[in-house]
């Protein structure tokens, strides 16, 4: 009998997309077996209400520059083109209604910790699998977590990766102060970014 097949959904602001985020997504895919790793921009982020962030056509466009090398991952245009805030359990209930894969819903330990302030958290378990990547030195508190949702450790996978200390809010700090992000995002993220003049 042949297995389900697994696919991973890599959601974010990506403001701009980074080697850690595309260093989790093929941790997660190696590690999971999974046939493919769909990223999903946020067209409005709903933890980033009031702040000014990138339009989402660039964003868009960093992480389709940043991901062409891969044949295992993909993009997905599903929270740009549609209206209102970029709820993950909307996302996924979107995707599930296009695919019979079963979906794994990859994030960073921290926002696994949070996820009971997302909305429909229990819904959200029911319509994917989650998988936390670890972070050095975050302890994550999985009792008060569990309390919180229940069945959620049940429905989560912790993988561990290699260290990779970016973030995107920081590389938008550097680029404003002249600082170089060489090494941090692919040449040609870094190449779209100068090129665009964002976040100066």
């Amino acid at each position: 009998m042949v297995g389900v097949r697994r696919i991973g959904v890599l959601g974010g602001t990506f403001d701009p997309i980074h080697y850690g985020h595309l260093a989790a997504a093929e941790e997660a895919r190696a590690k999971l077996s999974l046939q493919e790793v769909i990223f999903v921009v946020a067209g409005i982020p709903p933890h980033k209400l009031g702040e000014e962030i990138t339009p989402a056509e660039e964003r868009y466009a960093m992480v389709e520059l940043a991901i062409a090398s891969n044949p295992h991952f993909s993009l997905s245009r599903i929270d740009i083109d549609r209206p209102g805030p970029s709820y993950t359990v909307d996302t996924i209930a979107l995707l599930r209604q296009k695919r019979t894969e079963e979906i794994y819903f990859i994030m960073g330990m921290d926002s696994l910790m949070e996820i009971d302030t997302w909305r429909e958290p229990q819904r959200l378990i029911q319509l994917c699998r989650l998988v936390a990547v670890e972070r050095p030195g975050f302890i994550p508190d999985l009792e008060r977590l569990e309390a919180a949702v229940p069945g959620i450790t049940a429905r989560t996978e912790i993988i561990d990766m290699p260290e990779v200390e970016i973030s995107s809010t920081d590389l938008q700090r550097r680029v404003r102060q002249g600082l170089p992000i060489k090494y941090q995002v692919p040449p040609e993220v870094e190449e779209y970014i100068y090129k665009h003049r964002l976040y100066l």
